[in-house]
């Protein structure tokens, strides 16, 4: 099954624009960290700034985001970059001469809209703040992780700060 990237690679240009360097943002940067070549990157861009969502200068890498990241959804983002394609697709290649083939594919259309609408809702609930501030967190736990770790075994920096005067 193929499946589209998009939105989490868009995100992560956006937090990356939020969180980044501002004098040194450029696509390929960006490319870097989402591993993917920067025309990729000027694409998701693109389709950002055509949705109103970021504004830059054509030969100078200052992107920056129009509104407030509270302000900014994922279902803001989402359309961005998909537009108003669904999260779930029929399979609309079944045999018309079989009842099942028609008739499955009309119920499942059914569950399918209200997924969807389900989806739409928390996406619109969820906003780029909302991630960057999860981003936090994450790297805040991942800090105190190690921070433990390290003090388990021995390998504060005041333990190698100990052993590097000892010596």
């Amino acid at each position: 099954m193929k499946y589209s990237r998009k939105l989490s690679d868009t995100i992560h240009t956006l937090a990356f624009i939020c969180l980044g360097e501002k004098e040194h943002l450029t696509s390929a940067r960006i490319a870097e960290s989402v591993k993917t070549n920067p025309a990729y990157i000027r694409q998701l861009m693109s389709a950002l700034k055509n949705a109103g969502i970021i504004t830059n200068t054509q030969g100078r890498a200052k992107a920056c985001i129009t509104r407030p990241p509270e302000q900014i959804t994922l279902l803001d983002i989402y359309r961005a970059v998909e537009g108003e394609k669904p999260l779930l697709h029929l399979d609309i290649d079944t045999n018309p001469e079989c009842g099942v083939g028609i008739h499955v594919q009309l119920a499942i259309g059914d569950f399918y809209r209200e997924i969807q609408d389900a989806a739409e809702q928390k996406m619109a609930a969820i906003t780029l703040q909302d991630i960057i501030d999860r981003y936090h967190a994450k790297l805040e736990n991942v800090y105190n992780t190690n921070q433990i770790k390290n003090e388990k075994e021995g390998n504060s920096c005041e333990t190698e700060e100990k052993n590097r005067t000892s010596r």
